[in-house]
């Protein structure tokens, strides 16, 4: 198994290069497949050798080998993070075709969808109609019996954010609702702790804002919510079917 967590963390640096791709162009409804990268600064294509996921910016310092502009720290955290998510993904549901696939789709889509929602605080339909797509799509392809409760899970996901998001859409937005949809239809059951995780984070760094601007301030800082989701989803992938157990067998 050890290998084919090494194997999982090293195509997670190459996919979250092109993770990148998608976090600058899907915004901008450019096409992820149009071209070579270039430095976003003074618009020079970026050489082969500078391309190199992690170790190019570690060993730039973070700049353009052009003309010296600093570049974001988001472009190895991407890889990075993706990388290690893989990696966890393989080591703790290598025996589970299911939930190791479904798993390794789910965080392939929800670290651009993050990215691009603390960047810009938009959650592209790009990104989530064709993940909801997948979901269903590859769910029945290997795990038919289950496809039923993930289809539940996801419609019962999305109105439970998007109810709030219709009632006061400068709260809750619909993004964010689709997310939760999206989310269901990759985890079945465990979008419930998921959400509950994203929920509480979110207030406690809610809280944590409030308390270092002042109430006045904070309450007019937004605070993108698909991160929080996100890493909702990220622990409920991993350990969310052992709390839904824990859940069932103790009330």
């Amino acid at each position: 198994m050890a290998l084919a967590i090494v194997a999982a963390a090293v195509g997670g640096l190459l996919v979250g290069s092109f993770l990148n791709v998608l976090v600058s162009r899907v915004p901008k409804r450019e096409s992820p497949f149009g071209g070579r990268s270039k430095c976003p600064s003074c618009g020079a294509t970026i050489r082969a050798r500078d391309n190199i996921p992690l170790i190019s910016w570690l060993l730039l310092r973070g700049r353009c080998r052009d003309c010296g502009a600093s570049i974001s720290a988001r472009y190895p955290l991407v890889e990075a993070g993706t990388a290690v998510l893989y990696g966890v993904t393989v080591a703790v549901h290598y025996d589970d075709t299911t939930l190791l696939v479904l798993g390794l789709i789910l965080v392939t889509f929800l670290i651009p969808i993050a990215a691009i929602d603390l960047e810009l605080q938009l959650i592209p339909n790009r990104l989530t109609l064709p993940a909801a797509i997948i979901a269903v799509v590859v769910g029945t392809a290997i795990d038919p019996d289950g496809e039923i409760e993930r289809l539940i899970a996801g419609a019962a996901a999305a109105l439970f954010l998007g109810l709030p998001a219709l009632i006061n859409p400068r709260g809750m937005g619909m993004g964010d609702a689709k997310l939760a949809g999206v989310m269901g239809l990759y985890l079945g059951a465990p979008v419930g702790p998921a959400l509950l995780i994203g929920l509480a984070t979110g207030v406690v760094v809610g809280i944590g804002v409030v308390a270092s601007q002042g109430m006045s301030a904070g309450r007019r800082t937004r605070i993108p919510f698909g991160p929080f989701l996100a890493f909702g989803a990220v622990v409920a992938m991993l350990v969310g079917q052992g709390m839904v157990d824990w859940y069932v067998d103790t009330f």
